[in-house]
């Protein structure tokens, strides 16, 4: 049986090869501060995109995206802002999105969901 730590990167690995695949860029994994971290850093289009990256095998603790609460959101957005900050001189367009990950009969299914 897997730890949560190896779930987790294996969920991570899953998501850069599913966002790649749907046109993503990444350009950094595991971005961390004192305050927190951000799974993925993408660039998709114009935005810069904050991924957090939720795994889950069976639905008895919910869905990976109901992990994401207020108090997870208001850490990734602190993280987000000191990137921006350090590697960004001009206005730059982001937004915030989790990948789901379930696994139904074996296999992995994956979603973006944009976080408000």
């Amino acid at each position: 049986m897997k730890g949560a730590r190896e779930k987790g990167f294996e969920g991570e690995e899953i998501a850069v090869s599913f966002l790649k695949k749907n046109g993503y860029k990444i350009i950094e994994r595991n971005y961390r501060i004192k305050s927190g971290e951000i799974d993925i850093i993408a660039k998709h289009k114009k935005d810069i995109v904050f991924v957090e990256v939720k795994t889950r095998s069976t639905d008895t603790f919910g869905s990976p995206a109901e992990a994401v609460d207020e108090r997870k959101r208001t850490k990734i957005e602190k993280v987000a802002s000191h990137y921006i900050q350090k590697n960004f001189s001009d206005d730059v367009s982001f937004r915030f999105e989790v990948v789901s990950i379930t696994k139904q009969n074996n296999t992995w299914n994956c979603e973006i969901i944009p976080v408000d």
